[in-house]
């Protein structure tokens, strides 16, 4: 073969390789292309189907801001708080409106540094309901007069605004387990409890580290049968640290839109969608930090009826936590 041919036959190589080196490059281009538009197309979805499903969920609380706040806040700019109001209600309950709270718990938000306190409030508190003028269970603010006087009875006993609430039905707490396909949790003590339809010792778990259903962890959210309203307090901020970290992880990205569903179907609030988007800065910080606190106290029957006593030393000390957190100088409420 002459120098001239073998030239000749290396170009022709070195022009295939361009083409196979070509026709990668464009087949790439076209996957990470498609790949770009897909979580676009996804991204969009979600928003569009959030904007629906959580506008549906606002109520309006009848007020422009808490009444101890001097002018509205912004969440996207303000340290804010959140009262989550757990319940149970359903049609074959006949309770749709006039449910006491199962689960009352008020989170502060820092949008400084992006962190969280959860207090638990024990569902048997002895507290003054301005709803009705007299001291009884925290729990019966809400069938009382709602949201509205559960937001004004956790406003008086702690002496901080309330600007949002979230109440949640508990078929929302279930779906959401069950959409993010389980969480990973702690369970102290064997229990047997009835299930989300009242069927006796249908929830049988063992003690030990595991995963749970949303029927499971449920139960052990609700079961106090072995311990008392501040350990279930203390479960219940687990359970919903462990469905946090669970929702905002990479493997939960495709599972959002059933997230967005079972939340939107169980709540009512009084946040608007484009206050509720402010806080996904808190999710996507990183490691979402949350400081859990419980109101200490003691047992307490006068004729009978069982109240958790509320220790005045460590209510000041968890109310000044929270005004902190809040950079909350103090009450403006006229008298």
């Amino acid at each position: 073969m002459s120098d001239k041919q073998k030239t000749t036959q290396t170009r022709m190589v070195r022009r295939k390789k361009k083409r196979k080196l070509r026709k990668r490059a464009y087949f790439l281009l076209v996957f990470f292309l498609i790949a770009f538009l897909s979580v676009i197309s996804y991204a969009t979805y979600l928003y569009i189907k959030a904007d629906s499903v959580f506008s549906d969920s606002y109520k309006d609380d009848g007020r422009e801001k808490s009444e101890l706040r001097e002018q509205a806040v912004d969440p996207a700019e303000d340290h804010v708080s959140v009262l989550i109001i757990g319940v149970d209600e359903s049609e074959k309950r006949d309770n749709e409106g006039s449910a006491r709270s199962d689960t009352l718990m008020l989170a502060t938000m820092n949008v400084e540094d992006k962190s969280v306190n959860l207090v638990s409030i024990p569902r048997d508190s002895l507290v003054y309901i301005p709803e009705v003028g007299y001291e009884t269970k925290i729990n019966h603010a809400h069938a009382y007069g709602g949201p509205k006087a559960s937001v004004e009875t956790v406003e008086n006993l702690l002496d901080i605004p309330v600007d949002y609430y979230v109440k949640v039905n508990f078929d929302a707490f279930i779906d959401v387990v069950d959409a993010v396909n389980g969480i990973t949790v702690d369970v102290p003590y064997e229990l047997s409890e009835q299930d989300s339809s009242d069927t006796k010792g249908a929830i049988h778990l063992l003690p030990g580290e595991q995963e749970l259903n949303g029927e499971e962890a449920l139960a052990l959210a609700r079961t106090r049968k072995f311990d008392n309203d501040i350990e279930r307090g203390k479960r219940q901020q687990d359970i919903i640290k462990a469905v946090l970290k669970k929702s905002i992880s990479l493997g939960s990205v495709l599972k959002y839109d059933n997230i967005i569903e079972a939340v939107g179907d169980n709540m009512t609030t009084n946040m608007t969608f484009d206050e509720m988007k402010s806080f996904i800065s808190y999710g996507t910080k990183g490691n979402l930090e949350i400081n859990t606190l419980t109101l200490e106290g003691h047992d307490y029957q006068p004729e009978g009826t069982y109240y958790w006593q509320l220790d005045e030393a460590s209510l000041a000390e968890t109310k000044q936590t929270l005004k902190e957190h809040l950079e909350y100088k103090g009450s403006v409420r006229s008298e």
